[in-house]
């Protein structure tokens, strides 16, 4: 069987147009799939170098594939069908280890031709190292490493206005261009650049906040000799990725141009405010997710994918997005619903295992910032408590209680809500406190909730009174009565 290289598979060769901090599976099924369809379908005609922003041997450059590799696409489409598409990605010119061969990753600052960069360095990888020095090579910090870059590119050109680029980064951060750029500035001042260079970084660049989504398993590892036997060719890069993709940018209306998306059916959307993007898909996906967990988990349920193929717990998870969560948001009504739509057959995606334990960690953060926020507006929309929401609440309280059936759950999350909940629920069983007054004491926690929620009008009673009938009759039997009541 041949090695996938472009000696044995039809491709095509295009220019240099885009530099990529990171080589890992995330960009290469997701913005590295995007340009290559932008490549085949529209005149964008773009390459991509690849920076390896750190220094490690223990996987090969993807030159010895020639820059290929395959992406395998799998899910369900918008009609509910199961679909699997493989494609051979050839956008990629070359992988530069930059902590070996520097000035080759110098000298890209040189092209004309460059007009877009994208990075993944992770979370961590956007940060300030204050021992990094411009002498360097390279610097430590990827965005220090990025400045000495431009530095270069600014005096090759001169300054000139037309050298500057669109800077994308898709580290999953909250505004991660604002937060880039702001590194990118302290390392001028830390180096003493000159007012100049700061002026065109202002003026001639871009750095663009994304949003990204897309659920990528990566390398088949368990599947990998029987997909190279189906394909017919050897390849160690190849990478798995959900159908579903959507890449929010809030950036200039020319980038629309520049990566060709007239006629593009790509899920890419350049806007003004990347807010209402991220608000809704933390409130439906994110949202939807933790709610899930407790109330399937406890339901004797341990993947999302078997969750949504229980009727009960697929009306519960419905019922929730579209009557309580969709209506608290503000962008219209059909792109909701379109996404909820979509987040659905993501979940009932049969490609995909995702385990409802992975889920679990540190829910209780993940409760105050995903579903709270959607609760107290329809509370102070309403009028009234949101049932789902708060059957969510109860079914949360219930988790951390640490037992399904006569299993212990492992739970995850801070030590002061670990400790908080073990000595409310031993308070509970020894029949010291209610479960109404379980249920105040967590609401009533201003040091996480940032204020005294026992105080939201009816919301300890409803809570209380769900988690009573869980307790008394089980999660199953108290749900299927809430949604009788639907």
């Amino acid at each position: 069987m041949e090695k996938l290289s472009r000696d044995n598979v039809r491709n095509s060769r295009y220019p240099t147009k885009i530099m990529q901090f990171g080589e890992g599976n995330f960009l290469r099924a997701f913005v590295d799939w995007q340009i290559d369809h932008l490549n085949k379908s529209t005149d964008l005609n773009a390459g991509v170098a690849v920076i390896r922003p750190i220094d490690y041997d223990a996987i090969p450059l993807l030159n010895v594939q020639d820059g290929l590799y395959t992406t395998i696409i799998r899910g369900l489409n918008e009609s509910g069908e199961a679909v699997e598409d493989f494609r051979v990605i050839d956008c990629i010119n070359e992988e530069i280890p930059v902590y070996k061969d520097f000035s080759c990753f110098m000298a890209l600052a040189e092209s004309s031709e460059l007009k877009i960069i994208f990075s993944n360095t992770t979370e961590a990888g956007i940060e300030y190292i204050d021992t990094d020095k411009l002498d360097d090579t390279p610097a430590k910090a990827f965005p220090a490493k990025l400045t000495q870059w431009l530095l270069h590119r600014y005096q090759h050109f001169n300054g000139s206005s037309n050298s500057g680029l669109v800077i994308i980064p898709c580290e999953l951060i909250d505004y991660n261009g604002e937060k880039l750029k702001e590194i990118v500035m302290q390392y001028c001042q830390l180096w003493q650049l000159e007012q100049g260079f700061v002026d065109w970084l202002e003026n001639a660049n871009d750095f663009c906040s994304s949003l990204v989504d897309r659920i990528v398993p990566g390398f088949p590892r368990d599947e990998h000799q029987q997909l190279q036997q189906k394909l017919g060719y050897e390849d160690n890069f190849m990478v798995t990725a959900e159908y579903f993709h959507l890449f929010v940018i809030q950036g200039p209306k020319h980038l629309e141009e520049l990566l060709c998306l007239k006629d593009s059916e790509l899920n890419i959307k350049i806007v003004d405010d990347i807010s209402p993007y991220k608000e809704r898909k933390v409130a439906i996906l994110n949202g939807a997710h933790t709610a899930l967990v407790p109330l399937a988990y406890l339901s004797d349920i341990d993947t999302v994918g078997d969750s949504l193929a229980d009727p009960l717990i697929e009306k519960y998870l419905t019922q929730l997005i579209y009557s309580e969560i969709i209506p608290t948001l503000s962008l219209p009504q059909d792109e909701l619903q379109s996404f909820a739509n979509d987040v659905l057959n993501r979940f009932r995606n049969p490609y995909i295992q995702h385990m409802l334990m992975s889920i679990s960690l540190n829910s209780m953060t993940k409760f105050h910032t995903r579903i709270m926020p959607q609760l107290l507006t329809y509370v102070e929309r309403n009028k009234r408590v949101p049932e789902m929401m708060a059957a969510a609440l109860a079914g949360q309280i219930l988790f951390y209680r640490g037992k399904r059936g006569d299993d212990n759950i492992e739970l995850t999350d801070g030590e002061k809500w670990l400790n908080l909940f073990a000595q409310l629920w031993s308070d509970y069983q020894a029949g010291a406190i209610t479960v109404q007054e379980l249920v105040q004491s967590v609401l009533a926690a201003q040091w996480h909730w940032q204020q005294d929620l026992s105080l939201v009008s009816g919301l300890t009673q409803t809570v209380a009174d769900y988690l009573q009938q869980m307790l008394d009759n089980g999660v199953r039997p108290t749900l299927t009565k809430i949604m009788a009541r639907i």
